[in-house]
């Protein structure tokens, strides 16, 4: 071959390449300017997948379980000591709290009952101050009836009228007469009906002073129920067993 061929081949290769470059050199100018003007696109979410342990571990957690339930069981059937002690301890609990619900429903009993005797005391005092208002009344009533008697005395209605100069001294003695009369009956009957009031309201504090004398025993019967009950806890609570030492290991 002579120089001048491989001449032009060498040029023609030259610009083949230079070609190509500037080819590629433009394509990926155009790339870039795409991937400038492109808008980013929005992250996507996705959601980490759940672990499922294989069926294995399950098998073998079940397995555990079972042994373990198996082991308390069996260490419950084996211990029954245990088992007697806990309801020893659950059967204290219920009778302490059976004790304390006693106690509260005999303390509201007793508040119920100290209540009842403030008012039956009161009563009781209200009606003998209505007494002894009655009594002084009759007492005052009894006192113008015997006055009034004693002015009917016909030396006492002569006495009275003595003193008027009248022509009929007959006439007055018989009007004093009758004007004692009339009020002596009404006095009588005041007095009578005092007297009815009297009988009632001594009725009525007796049956107060019963209702007084009934709820105090109830309160001292349960003062000395509570007192019984606290002692007999004490010594309970003192006698109680001591445990029993563990044996120690040689």
């Amino acid at each position: 071959m002579s120089s001048k061929s491989i001449r032009r081949f060498i040029v023609v290769l030259l610009t083949v390449c230079l070609i190509g470059v500037f080819l590629i050199d433009s394509s990926a100018q155009k790339r870039r300017r795409k991937s400038r003007t492109r808008r980013p696109s929005t992250p996507r979410i996705t959601n980490p997948a759940i672990y499922e342990p294989p069926a294995n571990e399950n098998a073998n957690d079940n397995s555990n379980s079972s042994s373990s339930d198996s082991t308390n069981s069996s260490n419950a059937n084996e211990d029954p000591e245990a088992m007697k002690q806990t309801i020893r301890d659950l059967s204290s609990q219920v009778n302490q709290l059976n004790t304390k619900i006693s106690s509260m429903e005999q303390s509201q009993r007793t508040l119920v009952d100290l209540e009842r005797l403030s008012r039956a005391e009161q009563r009781s005092a209200d009606l003998w101050k209505q007494l002894r208002d009655v009594e002084a009344q009759q007492a005052d009533l009894q006192a113008r009836l015997e006055e009034i008697d004693y002015n009917l005395r016909p030396e006492n209605i002569d006495r009275s009228v003595a003193g008027f100069g009248s022509m009929r001294p007959e006439e007055l003695r018989e009007q004093r007469r009758k004007s004692l009369e009339n009020e002596k009956v009404r006095v009588q009957k005041q007095l009578d009906q005092l007297t009815a009031n009297h009988s009632r309201l001594e009725t009525a504090i007796a049956s107060a002073d019963a209702d007084v004398e009934r709820i105090r025993k109830r309160l001292d019967a349960a003062d000395q129920a509570a007192l019984e009950n606290s002692k007999t806890a004490t010594q309970s609570e003192g006698a109680a067993p001591a445990p029993t030492p563990t044996p120690t290991p040689y």
